[in-house]
């Protein structure tokens, strides 16, 4: 039964980079092919916002299923279209990859 009242929890990019580190976090970059070519964030999983289906993201297996995008709107966007679908993904990484490269972490082309 999904959630009445879909929320998203903000994440910082320390708080994603270490959940990535430790192997508690997918994260799922719901940008557009175009963009990810150019950069991404290492290890993160790309599912188009433009063609989004929660079913694609691979097993979470116990780790929290995090969206990321440019600056944290189509994140958002993604993470209630899941839980609107019964998924339990509730979180994003707050400022997408523009507040992860403001905090100094990795990106690759």
């Amino acid at each position: 039964m999904p959630d009445q009242n879909p929320s998203v929890r903000d994440l910082t990019p320390q708080e994603v980079a270490r959940g990535l580190q430790e192997g508690r976090i997918i994260l799922v970059d719901v940008r557009e092919p175009n963009e990810t070519t150019l950069e991404r964030i290492p290890g993160s999983v790309l599912v188009p916002l433009s063609s989004f289906d929660p079913a694609a993201i691979p097993e979470p297996e116990g780790r929290d299923v995090v969206f990321s995008c440019r600056s944290g709107r189509r994140s958002v966007t993604a993470s209630l279209a899941a839980q609107e679908q019964g998924f339990a993904y509730g979180s994003h990484l707050a400022g997408g990859i523009l507040a992860w490269k403001a905090a100094g972490l990795p990106t690759e082309t």
